[in-house]
């Protein structure tokens, strides 16, 4: 069984057009995520583009890189083509790791590995509790997880969830989702063949689709929260950040 981490980086974002290229200290953001990836304990990470400028430069760093189709609804989506051009075993794990987390640490991918030691994992994504003190709860941006005590999720959703309907004091925890998935390749064929379900499009997310189809997600919970870059706006905000 081989671990294998995969990059989807695309060109030609909605709100960050070229965002792969970006450059952070005079680095390309993908070969940030490229050499934080390789800090973590994976067998090969290969960065899975549908553009030849992305690949030129992700060569020119000395990293690995596979052109996927230009089609792709999502980043499972362009894993799956890329681990079939990588000719990976059933057996193996993919981490689907975000190319615009240019901040991502091995710890937490480690943690989602780990995971995988137990048989009955087949997908696995990272939880972080939620600050409520600082953390808007509401906000739909912030996807929010409920889950079972076997660590399993139950559901998904931009709302706050669980709605707390008493108004008197409760202990009661909130969760978000962190995401990034692993899954085991024979397990990653089948989801992208699934079709769109009523869940995931009410939610516009990909993951209700896999529990609408009775395919178990595990959740473990990190304490670390990486920076993504969605936009132009989301460079200037890492100006004064503490780089590794």
């Amino acid at each position: 069984m081989s671990i294998i981490g995969i990059i989807p980086a695309r060109y030609a974002s909605t709100r960050f057009p070229g965002k792969p290229l970006a450059l952070i200290h005079q680095k390309p953001m993908i070969q940030w995520v490229y050499e934080q990836a390789k800090k973590a304990p994976l067998d090969k990470v290969v960065v899975a583009t549908d553009d030849e400028r992305i690949e030129k430069i992700v060569h020119a760093f000395g990293g690995e890189a596979v052109m996927t189709s230009p089609n792709h609804p999502s980043g499972t989506d362009r894993c799956g083509e890329a681990a079939k051009l990588l000719n990976l075993k059933n057996e193996d794990i993919i981490v689907n790791i975000q190319g615009d987390e240019p901040f991502i640490r091995k710890e937490e991918i480690e943690t989602l590995i780990q995971q995988f030691d137990n048989q009955k994992v087949n997908i696995a994504t990272l939880i972080k509790k939620i600050d409520t003190q600082k953390e808007n709860i509401g906000n739909p941006n912030m996807v929010k997880v409920i889950f079972s005590k076997s660590k399993k999720a139950i559901y998904f959703s931009r709302f706050p969830i669980p709605y707390v309907r008493s108004q008197q004091k409760t202990e009661i925890s909130h969760y978000k989702h962190i995401g990034i998935y692993a899954y085991r390749y024979e397990i990653l064929k089948k989801l992208i063949n699934l079709p769109k379900s009523e869940l995931e499009i009410a939610e516009s997310l990909e993951q209700l689709r896999w529990l609408e189809n009775d395919f178990s997600i595990f959740v473990a919970e990190c304490f670390y929260e990486s920076i993504a870059i969605d936009t132009p706006e989301d460079l200037l905000k890492i100006k004064n950040y503490n780089f590794f």
